[in-house]
């Protein structure tokens, strides 16, 4: 049986992942109001925006050093209300100085929030012995669509942000404050182990951060173009397009609902690149879509692919760390591979929105297209001792349990 302690942990480290979730959708969708309620130009926006991924790079790489002297659950416990805090300050700010320090704010605790959640969520894997990791991301998803449906609700219903963000926050932080009682280290818990790895890591890092690279300029083609395309080269209408990433969101959420369970059963390595060739059909799909409806398709199957890459590759990331340099080791690999989730971001939505100006909007499908292809090439590194099951400590499946 699994020990209950890890049991909590689990619960409550999902539902860390649910509140962020929540929280970075609330931001994102309500991007149009934040710039009304500033003032900010068109010509500034993409400053503002730029600002709070390379911030939060900045923060995870701050992280990775600081959990050498302080545990993931102690930051994690105290990133989070301050990026629920940001987030009102967003909403109820009077100035533009105001909202570049709220981003800021935010970015810096987001990318510590994003790396010591995901160093806790691999190393409860590595303690339960099975893969977990798909589940933390499905709970993420999920808070996803819950913030993007207040926003539509709160636009819907004409409330200020500050109106908005405001009761969310209040159930929501001494929600956070209490379930972080029951945070669990894992295996570091219970075993020593340097944060080392050197310079160079261990083999297949780089490997897996161009991995995650690729599957968030993925996503953030997804997020920032799927409207757009669907309504200005597939001739969709503007309800519909508001269709696609909403569709995006649910079966990327039902594809890690069930994803723990197929890496349990096939393996790390055959589910990612089950994932990458599904995800570059629907890329294929989209790019060559004779109408609304097929490419509305493609971005649907997009989901089921794109969703296993992400969880997967911090999954790896860890393993590997801990089988080269022992458990203290995966927190840094996850803090250094972390940080190419906001290289994806910066760099997916300008690539695809300049390729589709100087060559066309279908040929900018492609670029996505290949580089999650890539994936296939890379798919070895998700493999080794225990890819099944969570690390050198894997177990019996008549234990897999709880």
């Amino acid at each position: 049986m699994t020990d209950p302690r890890l049991r909590y942990g689990r619960g409550a480290l999902a539902f860390a992942f649910f509140v962020q979730g929540v929280a970075f959708a609330l931001l994102v969708t309500r991007i149009p109001a934040i710039q009304d309620r500033y003032g900010v130009s068109d010509a500034l926006l993409p400053a503002f925006l730029a600002g709070v991924p390379v911030l939060a790079g900045v923060g995870s790489v701050a992280t990775g050093a600081l959990v050498r002297r302080v545990p993931a659950g102690t930051v994690l416990r105290w990133s989070q209300p301050v990026v629920l805090l940001a987030l009102v300050t967003v909403g109820v700010g009077g100035g533009t100085w105001q909202l570049g320090l709220a981003l800021g704010v935010f970015g810096l605790a987001a990318g510590a929030l994003d790396a010591s959640m995901n160093m806790l969520g691999v190393s409860l894997q590595r303690a339960y012995g099975r893969s977990i990791m798909l589940g933390f991301h499905a709970v993420y998803s999920l808070g996803g669509i819950v913030g993007a449906s207040l926003a539509w609700a709160g636009a819907h219903g004409g409330l200020p942000l500050g109106a908005l963000y405001g009761p969310v926050v209040s159930v929501l932080l001494p929600a956070a404050l209490w379930g972080s009682r029951w945070y669990v280290e894992g295996e570091r818990a219970r075993e020593g182990g340097s944060a080392g790895g050197g310079r160079g890591g261990f083999p297949g890092l780089w490997a897996l951060c161009l991995v995650m690279a690729c599957a968030y300029i993925g996503d953030s083609t997804v997020s920032n173009w799927s409207a757009k395309y669907l309504q200005d080269v597939l001739g969709g209408s503007e309800a519909l397009a508001t269709v696609p990433y909403n569709a995006y969101m649910v079966t990327t959420l039902l594809g890690r609902a069930v994803g723990d369970l197929a890496v349990r059963r096939l393996g790390a390595v055959l589910v990612v690149r089950g994932g990458a060739v599904l995800a570059a059909g629907g890329f294929a799909v989209v790019a060559g879509a004779p109408g609304a409806w097929a490419g509305l398709a493609g971005f649907t199957v997009l989901g089921l692919g794109l969703s296993v890459l992400v969880p997967q590759t911090f999954a790896a990331a860890g393993r590997h760390a801990v089988a080269h340099h022992g458990p203290g080791a995966s927190d840094a690999a996850v803090a250094r591979l972390n940080v190419f989730n906001y290289v994806g971001f910066l760099v997916g939505s300008p690539l695809v929105g300049v390729l589709g100006e100087v060559w066309s909007p279908r040929g900018a499908m492609l670029v996505p297209l290949v580089l999650v292809l890539m994936t296939l090439h890379h798919a070895r590194s998700f493999g080794g001792p225990g890819a099944r099951y969570g690390g050198r400590y894997e177990r019996s499946r008549t234990v897999d349990v709880g």
